[in-house]
């Protein structure tokens, strides 16, 4: 598999498990950040009742097209170049699940706030958002290896780093969306879930 993932391998059966019941109602989700698509077909294939849009910067759309193509599961669509910066290249339909996973701390700040300005635009009264990776609360990390982690980030790119919840709870707010869970995960991460409000 392209740009096969280790850690994707390890995390996908705990996040699956969790949204089973998340995504229980839900029947069309916008994944950000797909890379290999490994989450994307595992999730896939683990929900059939819901279809699954992998997407991801124009660069890393044609390995991910070809794991997808390879993967074969009829309810994960064909991957979509997508900069969650740019308003221009998300999708005109809306979504019901929004997905992500270890993407917020790798983009700088200014773009995840971005990303949350363009987020109504997929979105419709009662979509679920669903952010999985590490966080820090009231300015702490949750383990040790988390603020190790941190200093590796930030030695790889200084506008990169494990953001505070409170913020990235802040911008869910001010784009109409409500804290519905948020659910500790192996390898001290978290899996936190908003709903848009009508």
């Amino acid at each position: 598999m392209l740009n096969f993932s280790p850690s994707c391998e390890r995390n996908q059966g705990y996040i699956l498990t969790e949204l089973e019941q998340l995504f229980a109602p839900v029947t069309r989700v916008l994944e950000l950040g797909s890379l290999s698509g490994q989450h994307a077909l595992h999730f896939a294939s683990g929900l059939p009742h819901l279809s699954w849009q992998p997407s991801d910067l124009a660069e890393n759309v044609p390995a991910l097209t070809e794991n997808i193509r390879h993967g074969a599961i009829d309810n994960c669509l064909v991957p979509i170049a997508l900069d969650v910066t740019l308003a221009g290249d998300w999708p005109k339909q809306q979504y019901d699940g929004i997905f992500t996973a270890n993407t917020l701390h790798i983009m700088s700040w200014p773009s995840v706030v971005q990303m949350f300005d363009y987020l109504p635009k997929v979105c419709r009264p009662g979509t679920l958002l669903t952010i999985y990776g590490p966080f820090k609360y009231q300015g702490a990390y949750t383990s040790d290896s988390n603020a190790n982690f941190q200093r590796w980030l930030q030695d790889r790119d200084p506008q990169s780093g494990i953001r505070d919840f409170e913020q990235v709870d802040r911008l869910a707010r001010q784009q109409g969306f409500e804290l519905v869970s948020d659910i500790q995960m192996p390898a001290n991460n978290q899996l936190i879930s908003w709903r848009k409000q009508g």
